[in-house]
């Protein structure tokens, strides 16, 4: 009924999810000549996991800020706070309200972020739950793998920085190659 909304363009519809990449990428596929066994050569430390939030409208948008280590509130706080800002607009200039399609997750689901919900709602922006323990839902996952599978893997970074430019730089490359703008969150970690 939402995806009808959004086709409609009764609503903007959005997905959240957040994901991880670490400096020693999975090896998805792979060859070597016949009687060789294929190697990769590991970095010398794996290096701490650069987390990704990721808001994606299929076929127009996808915005996404990168951190550092484990995702909390704070930081989903933050993002979401810039989606209000946008909501807000929209639903100034198109009387559209945003839907932002998410799973359970404690950070979503923690008492700081449940007391910003009314006011959320109150700027245009609303949150629909998935059912619990159905991630495939949730079309981001489909991006998440392809990032994953078709851009990083098989790769080993020297450093987060590597690994962060890597991501960027995928993510700029679909955006291109799809047709949908990709824009990305600076979190403030103060």
């Amino acid at each position: 009924m939402l995806q009808l909304a959004a086709a409609a363009g009764e609503i903007c519809l959005k997905y959240l999810d957040e994901s991880g990449f670490c400096m020693w990428s999975p090896v998805s596929y792979t060859w070597a000549k016949q009687g060789v066994q294929k190697r990769m050569e590991q970095t010398p430390r794996r290096g701490r996991r650069l987390s990704i939030w990721g808001l994606m409208q299929p076929g127009l948008s996808f915005e996404y800020g990168l951190s550092l280590g484990s995702i909390n509130s704070k930081s989903y706080i933050q993002l979401m706070n810039w989606e209000v800002s946008k909501a807000q607009q929209r639903l100034t200039e198109t009387g559209q309200i945003t839907v932002v399609v998410q799973d359970h997750g404690s950070v979503h689901t923690c008492a700081e972020v449940r007391q910003l919900y009314p006011l959320w709602e109150s700027i245009g922006l609303y949150i629909f739950f998935l059912p619990k323990y159905c991630s495939e839902m949730n079309l981001i996952e489909e991006e998440w793998q392809r990032l994953k599978e078709d851009e990083i893997a098989g790769r080993m970074f020297d450093d987060e920085y590597d690994l962060a430019m890597a991501v960027i730089e995928s993510i700029d490359s679909r955006s291109e190659r799809r047709g949908y703008k990709a824009e990305r969150f600076r979190f403030n970690h103060r």
